[in-house]
């Protein structure tokens, strides 16, 4: 199933491919509200607490791959709508040999650094071991992320976003199924909710494997023509450095501010871990749709349809800042009712902190929004180097920001929570400045 987003109407064509995407990262959020959910309501707040600071890591190191992966599939695009296959299947080897040895280099590092990992988090004393039994089984999954991530890019890359929506239902509720089991039934603790997100990680990333090795052949059977190329190896490294670097630094920003967050304590520790979760979800389908929005620009960019992808724009921006505004309207609502579906209603200092860092962040979903375009347009025009720019500047004013205004005595810990959309805020600012400014030189290109 391959789908030209070259052709047809622009914004029924991009809701059309956008939305599975959307639907299958609102699952993949369900691997970590399922163990946030059934965390805290069995293993109580210091269990959710040591799960949320890890969730922070894992989310770092899951950017890497990510942003390997999702520079690969700019590349893919980009050769898919120039409907040149052989540098297409090139670039295919080249990137699976990319991720598979940064994958076993990022697994060999953590397994041997998860002390110094702890450490470096600031994790109190109380939450310790149940963290590094935590972290020992999940750093487990690293290799099915890595296959997950890579055959989704490959097949998004195609126009097919459906597929790894199917395969991500089926690891959702398995995920949701197990943790039950093994948390509640089989009283395995912390270990028992890793257990769970580790076996159904593996699940999706070998079942989109099988697929796409099934259905697509001619992209990923042997072929003597088709070699590993010094060309295409830079030509990969180049697009997936870049672009995960900039997912890099997004999550190593995140997790450094989850570093501030734990040094005040576990009860910050635990209305942050179940906040997050929220605001992911909140505002995961304008980061999806940023990532949609790209490969459609990556595919018109190589079939060099400039005024399809001008009109792109003009429609994925308005249609993000208004959903950025609807759900930014339902978060600051209900907040409160949010907050206690992951903690029980006796612990109100943890409801009344999480409330407050949704009421104050969760205002300015739109300029997310706006910020995940900006990350895709650059990436798709090849000029991933400005997402890079934009993250430093985004991630860069929040750690500074969270570390200056918590010290104020007045703000405290709400310091770090308006640290955000200040961040959000000037990335925008700065990237809408140079698209006005580069916009004649951008287009002539293509």
């Amino acid at each position: 199933m391959e789908n030209e987003l070259t052709r047809g109407p622009v914004m029924s064509t991009m809701l059309r491919f956008a939305v599975p995407m959307i639907l299958g990262d609102l699952l993949q959020q369900c691997y970590n509200i399922a163990d946030t959910l059934i965390v805290g309501r069995y293993l109580g707040e210091n269990a959710l607490a040591a799960v949320g600071s890890a969730f922070s890591l894992m989310t770092f190191l899951t950017s890497v791959i990510l942003g390997l992966a999702m520079g690969s599939g700019t590349v893919f695009s980009i050769r898919y709508g120039q409907k040149d296959m052989v540098r297409l299947k090139e670039g295919t080897l080249a990137s699976f040999a990319l991720l598979g040895v940064v994958t076993v280099i990022l697994n060999i590092l953590v397994f041997a650094g998860v002390d110094g990992i702890i450490w470096f988090l600031r994790t109190p004393e109380e939450l310790k071991g149940m963290m590094k039994d935590y972290l020992v089984v999940i750093f487990a999954g690293l290799v099915g992320i890595f296959l997950y991530n890579f055959f989704a890019s490959l097949l998004r890359s195609l126009g097919n976003s459906v597929i790894p929506l199917v395969f991500l239902a089926v690891s959702a509720l398995l995920n949701i199924g197990l943790d039950l089991w093994f948390v509640a039934g089989l009283n395995r603790g912390v270990a028992g909710a890793a257990e769970a997100t580790v076996i159904s990680q593996y699940v999706s990333g070998i079942g989109i494997a099988v697929y796409t090795y099934l259905k697509f052949p001619g992209l990923l059977r042997h072929d003597r023509k088709i070699r590993l190329r010094k060309e295409r190896i830079l030509e990969i490294t180049n697009f997936s450095a870049l672009t995960c670097m900039q997912q890099s630094i997004m999550n190593f920003g995140i997790l450094a501010v989850q570093g501030l967050v734990n040094s005040f304590g576990t009860t910050i520790m635990a209305a942050f871990a179940a906040a997050v979760k929220i605001d992911a979800f909140a505002y995961l389908p304008v980061q999806d749709f940023g990532n949609a929005f790209s490969i459609f620009i990556a595919q018109n960019f190589g079939a060099g349809e400039k005024e399809r992808i001008q009109k792109g724009i003009r429609v994925a921006a308005l249609t993000s800042v208004s959903f950025g505004l609807l759900i930014s309207l339902c978060v600051f609502v209900f907040a409160a009712p949010l907050m206690s579906m992951f903690i029980d209603a006796g612990e109100t200092a943890v409801i009344s902190e999480g409330v407050r860092y949704l009421r104050i962040e969760g205002v300015f979903y739109f300029m997310i929004g706006i910020l995940f375009l900006l990350y895709g347009l650059y990436r798709a025009l090849g000029r991933p180097g400005m997402s890079v720019v934009l993250t430093v500047v985004s991630l860069g004013t929040r750690v500074a920001l969270a570390y200056s205004l918590s010290a104020i005595p007045e703000l405290g810990v709400a310091g770090i929570w308006w640290s955000v959309p200040i961040g959000w805020f000037l990335a925008d600012v700065l990237g809408i400045g140079y698209f006005v400014a580069k916009r004649k030189k951008i287009f002539d290109i293509i």
